[in-house]
């Protein structure tokens, strides 16, 4: 059995019941030891930027350029894949599992909770901790 059978394998009923390969945006936000993995296609990440420079790192890798950039996503975190509706996190958290990234979370709903995690009210709350 290759890697990508082995992780399809354990993603059995009780997996996604359990929703430990998804996070809420807030959630992810204020954990810590981060990576945002931004894979949303390049036109896109030039109409709307995201630094989360108060949160976490974040890395812009197009769906289509991650099999030859993985090497710039650390294994030693947790990382969040963010795309604006979730199949391209979903195809890119498949394929991180199946290279052995043990910690691979995808982010949920796209821009709206990503919008709401980072209005005023939240940002002022984690830089006042």
């Amino acid at each position: 059995m290759n890697e990508l059978e082995t992780v399809i394998s354990g993603m059995d009923f009780q997996y996604f019941g359990t929703g430990k390969h998804k996070m809420e945006a807030e959630e992810f936000l204020s954990a810590k030891n981060t990576v945002f993995l931004d894979v949303r296609a390049k036109e896109e990440l030039e109409t709307v930027k995201l630094s989360l420079s108060h949160h976490c790192k974040v890395i812009e890798i197009p769906t289509n350029d991650v099999p030859k950039r993985i090497n710039e996503i650390p294994k030693d975190k947790t990382i969040g894949v963010f795309c604006s509706a979730g199949v391209r996190a979903t195809i890119i958290f498949i394929y991180l599992r199946s290279k052995g990234y043990k910690d691979v979370k995808i982010i949920l709903g796209g821009y709206p909770p990503l919008m709401a995690a980072l209005m005023p009210g939240k940002l002022y709350k984690k830089l006042n901790k």
